[in-house]
């Protein structure tokens, strides 16, 4: 089982460059950065969570840079989006990003992506929540296209363009690896339908009891379960917690960080990677 982290990276936290050379020397597999590029300001939209907004919602870094920065620090370590809300993006644009990330990296890139949950933020731009989902996909079998064509095109009913040319192409091939962010059944299906793993989080229902469901539904689906990665996120300092995993069959757990700065971060990073020993 591979072992991996995720922060919020702010102003305020440890930078992603240090954060990424601290994690790759203590031996974790990978880095995943979330994303929002705004909060509005109505929070019409409840937080999934409960309760308030954590303000590091408003304060994350754009997750490209913070990547690229940390990717420029590092050697082995996987850099990933967890998730990239594809839904609020350009597909040419972000296929160009994606690309471009696994180039400088070296192939190290995982492409975490989501179809969010924040309605009004959406909207800012221009995406009507009701369809986002059609929209997830359509912009991941685009972006499909743009990296694995030298003239790409899409014809879809919210994606659309005739024939074009756009380089670099990723370094994996066909594409990095396609990790379909959300919750059961509807994520996992999605995972199993169009994508390369499946990203819940930890703590929204039992999900070491489902993996056994998901791999039963791929199997169903004509998908190979084995080339699925489960990667289980926003998982704590409980050795319990990640056991159950483990004995699953996750193949990936990704445990949280404070968006906190160095002092508070690096101590946490070395009980993770004892905790990872321990349950390994």
């Amino acid at each position: 089982m591979h072992y991996g982290l995720t922060i919020f990276p702010t102003d305020a936290s440890i930078s992603p460059a240090e954060l990424g050379r601290e994690a790759e020397a203590r031996g974790f597999e990978s880095l995943w950065f979330p994303e929002h590029s705004h909060i509005p300001a109505s929070r019409k939209t409840p937080f999934p969570g409960g309760g308030d907004l954590p303000k590091m919602y408003y304060d994350v870094l754009e997750p490209f840079i913070a990547l690229t920065s940390a990717a420029a620090a590092t050697e082995h370590i996987k850099l990933a989006t967890g998730v990239c809300l594809v839904v609020q993006r350009d597909p040419l644009h972000t296929a160009k990003s994606v690309a471009t990330l696994d180039l400088l990296s070296g192939g190290r890139f995982l492409f975490g992506v989501g179809a969010g949950w924040n309605e009004e933020e959406m909207e800012n731009h221009g995406t009507d929540p009701r369809r986002r989902v059609r929209l997830l996909r359509e912009r991941v079998e685009a972006m499909k296209a743009v990296w694995t064509e030298s003239k790409a095109e899409y014809h879809g009913d919210l994606v659309d363009f005739d024939p074009v040319m756009t380089w670099p192409k990723p370094v994996q091939k066909p594409h990095p690896p396609i990790h379909v962010g959300g919750g059961w059944p509807h994520a996992a299906r999605r995972a199993i339908a169009w994508g390369d793993g499946w990203s819940p989080i930890h703590g929204f229902g039992d999900l070491a009891a489902k993996l056994p469901e998901f791999r039963k539904l791929a199997a169903d689906a004509g998908r190979d379960p084995a080339s699925l990665e489960v990667t289980i996120f926003g998982v704590g300092p409980k050795s319990e917690t990640a056991a159950s995993y483990r004995d699953a069959g996750a193949d990936r757990i990704v445990f949280a960080l404070p968006p906190a700065d160095r002092e508070s971060v690096l101590p946490l990073l070395d009980r993770y990677r004892a905790l990872a020993d321990e349950v390994s």
